[in-house]
């Protein structure tokens, strides 16, 4: 997978797994990441879709209506770059934080759906519930951020709150952060999501 890896300068942080959206690329939440977690090493992934020439992580049928099976198959082909990746650039691949917008959030939350504590934290920034039906693993040690619009023009309301029920039944920890900025990325998002990851008390390993 088309990808950039940036070796951080602190190794007691997490790898920032980063999952842009719909017509982004690997290079897109860098800055967020630098914000996030300064000194920490980061990954960023291209999806490996095209929509309209626009990179996704998965196909969709329409707006908010997804190819079940495809996503269900792209899912699986990342966890493989995944554990690649961590033993290419020598990471700890079970000291991993997700970061994804729109698309990306909902990858990274399938990630969860299909892998449990594939992650230990997750900023989930605007995401839609990935698939139903499903019987999740178990999520207790895996604390996740959600980043939402209460006008979000292509996510409801009440689908974000279906996905925040599914991971806490699930047991994660989740922390529901509400916006007026549409289906925008807001800075006071991304500061919000900043200071949540410093309260994870095991975001810096000793």
């Amino acid at each position: 997978m088309i990808h950039i890896f940036r070796k951080g300068s602190d190794e007691s942080l997490p790898t920032l797994v980063l999952f842009h959206g719909t017509g982004g690329n690997e290079h897109d939440l860098l800055p967020l990441a630098g914000l996030l977690a300064p000194g920490a090493s980061v990954l960023g992934i291209r999806g490996n879709v095209l929509e309209n020439g626009m990179p996704r992580y998965f196909r969709r049928l329409a707006e908010g209506i997804f190819d079940e099976e495809d996503l269900i198959f792209r899912t699986h082909e990342l966890k493989q770059f995944l554990d690649e990746a961590a033993e290419k650039y020598g990471f700890d691949s079970g000291n991993l934080v997700a970061v994804g917008y729109s698309n990306g959030a909902n990858i990274a939350g399938s990630l969860l759906f299909h892998y449990g504590s594939i992650f230990r934290s997750a900023v989930l920034l605007h995401p839609m519930v990935p698939l139903r039906g499903l019987n999740l693993p178990s999520l207790k040690e895996v604390a996740v951020f959600i980043g939402a619009g209460t006008n979000d023009p292509i996510i409801r309301t009440e689908e974000t709150k279906e996905l925040e029920s599914l991971l806490r039944e699930a047991g994660a920890e989740v922390t529901m952060l509400w916006g007026n900025q549409g289906h925008r990325l807001s800075s006071a998002e991304a500061e919000a999501a900043r200071d949540w990851l410093k309260q994870q008390s095991d975001f810096r390993k000793v």
